[in-house]
């Protein structure tokens, strides 16, 4: 069993996939080739929002959106512990201060009645991310930036596809990013990323860092990266587009049927909580354990993948600690959490063999 298979993917969609990148070897725009436009096109319109600006990771649309606000040295920006390292390294690379602040214990995002205490004279931005495949709060989180006049930017990079109260990810701040890294839930063959927004000048921004601060050959009006998505991974992304919304509709009732697997036969784990407002695109489905370094063991003897994330929260991590962060949530959960196969095409017999090897490690018990 694979923890994600995207060979049961490409299996799906080869002959697009080969297709689309026969076309970009045969005009040979490797770079913003016109695929990138077409890809920007089509995933704005799918999240809804004026604006998409493909780049080469999430991890530079993270970087690449900070700029586009000004966040430089000195400043601060609020985000969670709870995430992949990008996220307050890319703060941290701008010369700002990440300001962590706890989260909550249902959803592991952000905990929006905490944020507003961590506002001060040099806070910049707030940048929550959408953990495991669900949105967080953003109505009380842009509540918030509104009465302190702060932009808000999601980090939507496990979250693509998920709805929140009507609305997609990426569509829900001033500025939206993912990721389309090959695990996620919208990925490519490579790195690659995105950048969404409603607001017409912070596209123009964005377009221009990405490319070294251009904005028309050899003119630069800004410091900017080398941040441009390669056409093939572009190619690639829009065959995956063809099956995405049927995989996002596969991965809820995966996440369902694991669910309702683990109440049923007293598996002895914490459930993922979807908000009832809240669709999970579940890029992870991830569960809270006791003993997790255990049944990892077990699990990983009966031939069942697990994976950690993350056991470190940020503000522990030697690149960036710190003691003046009380973040009790975060740092507990990160001892819990486990997650299990996912990816939309596992089967029922897949699903069950988890869950029993879970039931079997709770009750004493031994299956084969």
């Amino acid at each position: 069993m694979e923890f994600i298979d995207l060979k049961l993917q490409q299996a799906e969609i080869r002959d697009i996939v080969e297709e689309n990148i026969r076309k970009v070897l045969d005009h040979g725009q490797y770079i913003m080739g016109p695929e990138v436009s077409e890809l920007e096109e089509r995933l704005a319109d799918y999240v809804g929002v004026r604006h998409c600006i493909g780049v080469s990771s999430g991890t530079d649309a993270l970087l690449i959106s900070m700029m586009a606000l000004g966040v430089g040295h000195g400043d601060e920006v609020i985000t969670t512990p709870f995430t992949f390292i990008a996220t307050g390294e890319m703060i941290a690379l701008l010369g700002a201060k990440p300001v962590f602040v706890d989260i909550n214990e249902n959803t592991y995002n952000i905990d929006p009645n905490k944020i507003e205490q961590a506002i001060t004279s040099k806070t910049k931005a707030i940048m929550p991310v959408s953990l495991y495949g669900q949105c967080a709060d953003f109505d009380e989180i842009n509540k918030i930036a509104s009465k302190h006049g702060l932009p808000v930017i999601e980090d939507g990079c496990q979250s693509f596809g998920a709805v929140y109260k009507g609305n997609k990810s990426c569509a829900l701040s001033t500025i939206g990013c993912t990721s389309f890294f090959p695990s996620k839930p919208l990925g490519g063959y490579g790195d690659s990323g995105a950048c969404f927004t409603d607001d017409d000048e912070l596209a123009s921004i964005i377009q221009q860092i990405r490319v070294h601060g251009q904005d028309k050959r050899y003119h630069h009006p800004r410091i900017g990266v080398n941040a441009r998505m390669d056409t093939i991974q572009a190619a690639i992304l829009l065959a995956k587009l063809e099956v995405f919304s049927q995989e996002v509709i596969l991965r809820k009732a995966i996440g369902e049927q694991y669910s309702k697997a683990l109440l049923e036969n007293g598996s002895g784990v914490i459930i993922p909580f979807i908000e009832p407002h809240n669709t999970s695109v579940y890029a992870q489905y991830t569960i809270q354990v006791e003993n997790r370094d255990e049944l990892q063991e077990y699990l990983n003897m009966k031939c069942v993948p697990t994976a950690v994330h993350y056991p470190i929260c940020l503000n522990k991590q030697p690149a960036m600690a710190t003691n003046e962060f009380i973040l009790p949530v975060a740092e507990l959960l990160s001892s819990k959490a486990m997650s299990l196969p996912m990816h939309p095409y596992l089967n029922d017999s897949d699903i069950s063999f988890v869950t029993d090897n879970l039931k079997s490690f709770f009750s004493g018990g031994s299956f084969v």
